[in-house]
């Protein structure tokens, strides 16, 4: 039973879907993240949700990020075992 299944999602609610993210320099993600959580340390290049392309350095393994991007960029990243979270 999911007693907040009817509840509205707010950037303070907690995260109801994820993905595994497959970095490209081409294609964008299918939605825009809430969060990313990185599962394997590295840089991460990412383009946020307001356009700027931007690279974290050293995210360290078992990250979550509470990020909004809309793409994961294969040139710069170096972290792996990333999942988009929304």
């Amino acid at each position: 039973m999911d007693s907040f299944k009817d509840f509205p999602t707010t950037p303070i609610s907690p995260l109801r879907d994820a993905g595994t993210v497959t970095p490209s320099d081409a294609a964008e993600l299918s939605e825009t993240t809430r969060a990313l959580y990185v599962g394997q340390s590295g840089d991460l290049a990412v383009t946020m949700a307001g356009g700027q392309a931007v690279t974290f350095a050293a995210v360290p393994s078992g990250s979550l990020l509470p990020i909004r991007v809309e793409a994961v960029r294969a040139t710069g990243t170096t972290a792996a075992a990333i999942l988009a979270l929304w």
